[in-house]
């Protein structure tokens, strides 16, 4: 049985995890009221994610769309501490992911020389799935921001006031918490939206940091065990009411040029992240964009992104945040 852990609130704002079967039957956990208070238990118990929970038996049913229509579901993961939640990814991951890429910074460069971000994927396609026991190439890496940046299911994906756009980016994450001794230990996959202003990242290859810094979304569960080779799903754009934009899209080690076990240990091979107690999000990557097509989002937009095996979407409206001017001081 593969389980999906769904993190909630009562309507009295108590905090709950609910455990859902392959029927989709959900239950309250028992053992633990946070994916992170379960994880702990795990952890020193020696036991998987489903075990901890099925420790005691699990409780009475939760009417997960409900708790979703009333807003009641949170992001699947969370910690005490969001400094102690690191938000990464890599691009440039996915058969096809080089195409949008290399549109936006032909334009800087001149000739048959290849730009930075093709060379990028192509060096994953040769290298990013090596073979037992050998290390793979490495793939481009970003940072985020830590949990203040994570958005909850049906919340706003809120763009700074300085950016020049705000699209989505269907993808898959892996969540992972370091254990006592600096050992990392995937939790599960989450289906996810990494938002992205893709104006900035055109305007010049070296702001990709900038345009990375910006929230990012997290579909209502959290599937434990492997993720399937093959993920098919849908990423469109509602505006009014109304599909504007809509894509499928490909995830899965069958339609990537990089292993996710590659993808992990180029992440995970720094000391820094691996500092006991705190969790990771890393975003696998993406080769769908509706701005490589030339579409522009525009704030109350709502981005829906959905895929098997999970079996709720990743859904979120579009918002931008007003200015607040920032004056440096001394002391």
């Amino acid at each position: 049985m593969v389980f999906r852990f769904v993190q909630l609130k009562t309507s009295g704002g108590a905090r709950q995890l609910a455990a859902v079967d392959d029927s989709g039957r959900a239950r309250k956990v028992e053992v633990a009221d946070t994916l992170y208070d379960l994880a702990q238990v795990a952890l020193k118990v020696d036991a998987t994610l489903a075990e901890a929970a099925q420790a005691r038996a699990l409780g009475e049913d939760i009417d997960i769309p409900t708790a979703l229509a009333e807003g009641r579901v949170l992001a699947p993961i969370d910690h005490p501490d969001p400094a102690h939640l690191a938000m990464t990814g890599t691009g440039l991951t996915h058969l096809g992911s080089a195409e949008g890429r290399d549109k936006m910074h032909k334009a800087a460069q001149a000739g048959e020389q290849l730009t930075d971000s093709m060379r990028m994927f192509l060096m994953g396609v040769e290298g990013g799935k090596p073979a037992p026991g050998q290390e793979g190439v490495q793939p481009e890496w970003f940072y985020k921001g830590d949990g203040t940046q994570l958005v909850g299911p049906g919340q706003p994906l809120t763009s700074p006031s300085f950016a020049k756009d705000g699209g989505e980016e269907p993808e898959i994450a892996g969540v992972y918490l370091i254990g006592p001794d600096g050992t990392p230990h995937r939790l599960g996959f989450c289906l996810a939206n990494e938002f992205s202003d893709h104006v900035i990242e055109r305007g010049n290859y070296l702001w990709l940091a900038h345009s990375k810094l910006r929230n990012a979304a997290l579909g209502p569960e959290l599937l434990t065990g492997d993720l399937p080779a093959d993920v098919r799903g849908a990423s469109r754009i509602v505006r009014d009411g109304a599909t504007v934009w809509e894509k499928p899209f490909l995830s899965g080690e069958a339609n990537m040029s990089h292993t996710i076990a590659n993808l992990e240990h180029h992440h995970f091979k720094y000391d820094i992240f691996r500092r006991p107690g705190d969790l990771h999000v890393h975003f696998f990557g993406t080769a769908t964009l509706s701005f490589s097509e030339g579409f522009q989002t525009q704030v109350g937009d709502v981005f829906e992104i959905e895929a098997a095996p999970f079996r709720y979407p990743v859904r979120n409206p579009l918002a931008q945040a007003q200015a607040r001017p920032v004056v440096v001081k001394s002391l």
